[in-house]
């Protein structure tokens, strides 16, 4: 499922127009990120939970040398889904 077809499935459930839907979707996107970008995390009981960790400097090695290099420590936006969505999947 591509964005235009998800706009289009919320639209359809919640009974509004696909542009209604592209810009709830847009704002809820949007929040997410300031949330994350701020340091915070969002959590959806339920559904899951969207944080920012830490991901250490490690060692690797340079596919095309095969000489080592160092990766940098970053930052990474993870999911974690909630027991519900985990078994409404299953």
């Amino acid at each position: 499922m591509n964005k235009k077809e998800l706009v289009a499935a919320i639209a359809e459930k919640a009974g509004i127009t696909n542009a209604a839907a592209d810009k709830a979707l847009a704002a809820l996107v949007a929040t997410v990120e300031a949330e994350l970008k701020a340091g915070g995390k969002v959590q959806l009981v339920g559904f899951g939970t969207f944080e920012v960790r830490e991901r250490a400097a490690r060692n690797g090695i340079n596919p095309l040398t095969k000489q080592p290099i160092t990766i940098a420590a970053a930052k990474a936006p993870v999911f974690k889904a909630g027991k519900a969505f985990k078994d409404a999947v299953k």
